[in-house]
């Protein structure tokens, strides 16, 4: 490949991360337009983020496991009409149970669509800037939060949440469409594994800490996050600009704490997530305490997304290090847990904040996030004692 054709297809990977988390967190930014437009409750949307999250994280890693000896080209071209064809139905749905299980089908590819297409990278890029690269793909997801949940709202309010959608799946066709047409059907890093092979990583106590302190510590923020649209509006009384305004500039916080998560763990490592984690409650119980006082709700929301993301980049390098040391041909489910436990954090966290907005109601989601946080922040330096063991 020459390399104007491998810097290509390291842009569209990136671009393959922001399709994928457009088609991910555009439900975020339209969650009061969808609740009208079927009769449903808030809490009954926000199963919609549950849903796919919970199944992204159940199939991300079986389908690693399950597939290890198809080449991967072929899981590529194969998730990938799978992947828009969820999009397509999306688009399309006229009733809540068809967009539900058009969640269910982009979130049981778009994780293993990631996994497999992150294992280019190394003969794209070369050893030496895999990391960078992948750090890239990954921070395109915070971009995709930003765009999607902001023009979402707009598109939704001033056009119909149907063209929302449909952006989404005219990305998603031309992306894969372009890594299908442009990707080697051949690499090195196109290598079989058994189930067996990959599955050992699993026994490691370290790694199922690990993603212990993924589910704690994305769902603290998601309980209040899963619902921040009806939160800006109802809570601090936003109308339609300034909610999606808002938005975009809680994006630009957590593109921000993904940088910030490199720059802390090459410095600090695990030990980031002992300052990060009761930081990150005290801000919580603190979003409680101001209730809707403005400008100080804001602040607080803006300091929460700049905590948001702190504690992947230190738990995926666990991982990785693990599997390179003492499980090899794992590495590909070793960068598929990460999404995988992420993502159950998601749906952890938004299940919990939808039963705290139907119960006590939106005031209560920081105190509950807090006490998620702290549990993270116990799982942390349990994770750290384990790590030293092994």
């Amino acid at each position: 490949m020459s390399p104007r054709r491998k810097a290509l297809c390291v842009g569209l990977l990136v671009l393959l991360g922001f399709s994928l988390g457009c088609s991910e967190f555009v439900v975020i930014g339209i969650e009061p337009e969808l609740a009208a437009a079927f009769g449903v409750s808030l809490a009954r949307v926000g199963e919609l983020i549950s849903v796919f999250a919970l199944t992204y994280a159940v199939a991300t890693p079986l389908l690693a496991l399950s597939t290890g000896r198809f080449r991967r080209f072929q899981l590529l071209v194969a998730y990938s009409v799978l992947f828009c064809l969820g999009n397509l139905v999306a688009a399309v749905a006229t009733g809540f149970s068809a967009l539900f299980v058009s969640r269910v089908l982009i979130g049981g590819v778009s994780g293993a669509l990631l996994a497999v297409g992150v294992t280019y990278l190394p003969e794209l890029v070369g050893p030496k800037r895999v990391s960078i690269a992948i750090s890239v793909v990954y921070a395109a997801f915070s971009v995709a939060m930003v765009i999607s949940t902001s023009l979402a709202k707009i598109v939704a309010d001033t056009l119909d949440w149907h063209v929302a959608m449909a952006v989404t799946l005219a990305m998603a066709v031309v992306t894969c469409a372009l890594l299908v047409a442009l990707l080697p059907r051949q690499g090195a890093t196109d290598e079989p594994a058994t189930v067996r092979e990959q599955a050992a990583l699993l026994t490691e106590p370290a790694v199922l800490c690990g993603m212990a302190i993924f589910v704690f510590g994305v769902g603290s923020i998601y309980v209040f996050y899963g619902y921040i649209t009806p939160y800006l509006e109802q809570v601090l009384g936003m109308d339609t600009a300034a909610a999606s305004a808002t938005l975009m500039v809680y994006g630009l916080m957590t593109l921000v704490s993904n940088l910030a998560a490199g720059w802390l763990d090459a410095r600090f490592g695990m030990c980031t997530l002992l300052v990060a984690f009761p930081v990150q409650a005290a801000l919580l119980v603190l979003l409680s305490l101001v209730g809707s006082a403005m400008p100080a709700a804001l602040v607080v929301v803006m300091a929460i997304g700049l905590s948001m993301y702190l504690l992947s980049v230190p738990v995926i390098g666990l991982f990785m290090k693990i599997a390179a040391v003492r499980h090899p041909k794992a590495l590909t489910l070793a960068s598929s847990l990460e999404p995988m436990a992420f993502n159950v954090g998601i749906a952890f966290g938004a299940a919990v904040g939808g039963a705290v907005v139907m119960g006590p109601g939106m005031g209560a989601t920081g105190y509950v996030g807090a006490v998620f946080s702290l549990a993270a922040c116990g799982l942390a330096a349990l994770t750290m004692r384990l790590g030293r063991r092994g």
